[in-house]
């Protein structure tokens, strides 16, 4: 990628600007993680995850040919590669064609549409950065192609068995993980705490992944076309991958749904150590990553109470009153606070507990 930058213009700081206005946009969740960091940890991960979401964007298509999504993906990992001659122009020209027409253009693929914009930002960034940085996008994204090639004759990922599922939730997650490992570990680290580090920030990443699955069930298979809970466990409750969303098959399926959640939930303990180890420098702020984790609890919460909902199409999530009350007191705790915050979470929602213990 560095090979082309001189043969555009420099990025400004209204590029800058934009990244930020981009990702309030494409994630609510991922929003509040930016603005709760400083500078310039806040703009290192808003321009990471701009990287890595012009990828799931494309993997996420339900318009676009397995196999040209592939090619797309491949092309895309190649841009990014500082050893390859590929440059961003290329895959530019390579998507264009899929572009929604500019005013029906969703936040997301506004992103795609400005991959230029975002990758001469990145460039912009100081070489430990960009190197900290590109290791795990290029992983997320070959990953992703990989799925895609793996299903490119059903049309839409179809996930196996949980060892799939954890695979595939490592690719989309546990390498931003990685990736935010990388850039909090730059400098003096001491190997003990680095290595603590790096073996729980996979776990945070397939955390919010399992997560996201769990409760995305219905929008993941009409919009998209995919299926991840795993055919095996439907399989045990006599659910075909292909009627996931069949209604008479919503208490089926709404078991397997818990039995995703309960699995999540097996992440839990790792995540909060990664937390509670993870180093506050470079505007780098427990809340950034409490906000996240806390809110998985809570929305954990709700799938276990109404799994059906996820089947349904009705939505599991928890309040804005809940996400203002976890975010207002995440800004002002520190790390001995997150046990009692998760457990409190785990059983109520936050803001009606403050009104309780009141």
């Amino acid at each position: 990628m560095s090979r082309h930058a001189d043969a555009r213009p420099p990025a400004t700081d209204d590029d800058l600007d934009w990244c930020h206005d981009a990702v309030q946009g494409v994630s609510r969740t991922f929003a509040l993680t930016v603005d709760v960091l400083d500078e310039p940890m806040a703009s290192h991960i808003c321009i990471g995850y701009l990287l890595c979401r012009i990828a799931d964007t494309v993997e996420d298509s339900s318009s676009i040919a397995s196999d040209e999504q592939a090619r797309l993906l491949r092309l895309y990992d190649c841009a990014l590669d500082p050893d390859d001659d590929t440059n961003v122009e290329e895959f530019v020209t390579a998507v264009q064609p899929h572009l929604p027409p500019e005013d029906e253009q969703s936040d997301d693929w506004m992103v795609v549409a400005n991959t230029t914009r975002v990758f001469r930002t990145f460039e912009a960034l100081p070489t430990d950065v960009r190197e900290a940085v590109t290791p795990p996008v290029r992983e997320l994204v070959s990953g992703m192609a990989m799925f895609v090639e793996r299903y490119s004759k059903t049309g839409g990922l179809r996930i196996q068995s949980r060892e799939e599922l954890e695979e595939y939730c490592y690719y989309a997650a546990g390498t931003v993980g990685n990736l935010i490992t990388n850039l909090v570990t730059r400098g003096n680290v001491d190997s003990e705490r680095r290595s603590l580090l790096y073996d729980t920030a996979e776990e945070f990443g397939l955390l919010l992944q399992l997560v996201n699955i769990a409760k995305d069930v219905h929008d993941d298979y009409t919009s998209e076309n995919n299926v991840y809970l795993p055919a095996e466990w439907l399989e045990d409750v006599g659910v075909p991958q292909e009627e996931v969303i069949n209604p008479e098959h919503n208490d089926q399926t709404a078991s397997v749904v818990q039995r995703t959640a309960t699995h999540a939930k097996s992440f839990l303990d790792d995540a909060q150590t990664y937390l509670e180890t993870v180093p506050l420098r470079e505007g780098n702020t427990l809340a950034a990553w409490a906000i996240p984790f806390l809110l998985a609890v809570g929305t954990l919460r709700e799938l276990v109470a109404n799994p059906e909902h996820a089947v349904t199409g009705e939505g599991v999530k928890v309040s804005r009153q809940e996400v203002f009350a976890v975010v207002t007191a995440m800004n002002d705790a520190g790390s001995d606070s997150l046990a009692e915050m998760r457990e409190v979470i785990s059983r109520q929602p936050f803001h009606r507990a403050a009104t309780n213990a009141d």
